[in-house]
């Protein structure tokens, strides 16, 4: 996990996260006040309907900003997924018009799972977004 400060604007307060995967998408939210994060469930849609969903989160949260895991090997290096990801962060600025800020997921989804996580999608994009919040510079 690279603990690098990110420079986000002061008025980007509230923060959707997505832990994408191809076939399951989970969501958190949070804020940058308490710099906590909620999971708000996973979804299992592709393609067009993924973004239907989406859109569903966004309407219901009003973040000013979308967080996307992007995987990486344990390395560091890039993979098909990783490529996947940044295009899919692509479409989302493109889509919804908000900053989309991409975050270094390796092991969350692990994480999840050994706290217990019921819905392991969900924890890893809470995980991912306070990863994102005590980053911000």
């Amino acid at each position: 996990m690279n603990h690098v400060s990110v420079p986000v604007a002061a008025g980007l307060q509230t923060f959707l996260a997505l832990d994408f995967g191809l076939k399951r998408t989970g969501f958190a939210v949070g804020n940058r006040l308490l710099r906590t994060a909620q999971p708000q469930g996973t979804i299992t849609a592709e393609g067009d309907a993924r973004f239907v969903k989406i859109a569903q989160h966004i309407a219901e949260w009003q973040p000013d900003a979308l967080v996307l895991g992007v995987p990486f090997h344990p390395d560091g290096a890039e993979h098909e997924n990783t490529v996947r990801a940044r295009r899919f962060s692509r479409q989302l600025q493109g889509r919804f018009k908000l900053p989309v800020f991409e975050v270094d997921e390796r092991y969350s989804t692990t994480e999840a799972l050994q706290m217990g996580a019921k819905d392991a999608d969900a924890a890893a994009a809470c995980i991912i977004l306070e990863q994102f919040l005590r980053s911000i510079a």
